[in-house]
């Protein structure tokens, strides 16, 4: 049976957090279809709130520390990925943006990803559209069509007969991000990461 590795990003600053709600409902949602189609499935969720610091001292000093790594590594490695940010100033927040942009433009070339945004308001739900998909479009991700936006007064909410409810948008966001890992080709181990010492000296030119 494959295995499938899920990682979401959680951004939210609070404890509890509604972004870390909204990641988890996510999570489970993907990992409910991914079980219909028997696959076994690794979950892990990185809370930026605990690498703040981390975050910060790596723009200073230009190195990270081990959990940051750890973090990023966990991330780039996934076979998917949910990012979930609260709204600040009609955009992700500056920590959301600030982890992301400590990863290698080409780490998530391919990776589905669902992306999700929290706020108090449906009026900032347009966040995931002009700030969101930008966001990982350049970093080459394959952004699946729904995004989840979850406003204060979403919670509780079951919808009305012209509009989705929050579950069923989770839901369906999560369908659709699970079917995008699944139809994921394995990816190879890359030959360039590590070079045995053989293949080095028969690389050599010595003219």
């Amino acid at each position: 049976m494959r295995t499938l590795k899920l990682v979401a990003v959680s951004a939210g600053l609070s404890s509890p957090s509604s972004t870390r709600l909204l990641a988890d409902r996510l999570l489970q949602a993907a990992r409910y279809r991914l079980a219909e189609q028997e696959y076994a499935v690794d979950v892990e969720v990185v809370e930026l709130r605990d690498l703040a610091v981390d975050i910060a001292h790596h723009f200073v000093t230009g190195f990270p520390s081990g959990r940051l790594q750890e973090a990023i590594d966990t991330v780039t490695g996934a076979d998917g990925v949910i990012a979930v940010t609260p709204v600040f100033t009609a955009s992700y927040s500056g920590l959301f943006k600030s982890f992301f942009d400590l990863i290698d433009p080409t780490a998530l070339t391919g990776t589905p990803v669902l992306i999700g945004a929290t706020g108090g308001t449906a009026r900032h739900s347009l966040v995931l559209d002009h700030a969101l998909r930008p966001l990982f479009a350049y970093l080459r991700a394959l952004t699946v069509p729904t995004a989840v936006y979850a406003a204060s007064e979403d919670w509780g909410s079951g919808g009305d007969e012209y509009t989705e409810g929050l579950p069923a948008r989770i839901n369906r966001a999560g369908y659709e991000f699970a079917d995008a890992v699944a139809a994921r080709p394995v990816r190879e181990a890359d030959e360039d990461e590590v070079v045995p010492f053989a293949r080095q000296l028969a690389d050599l030119r010595l003219d």
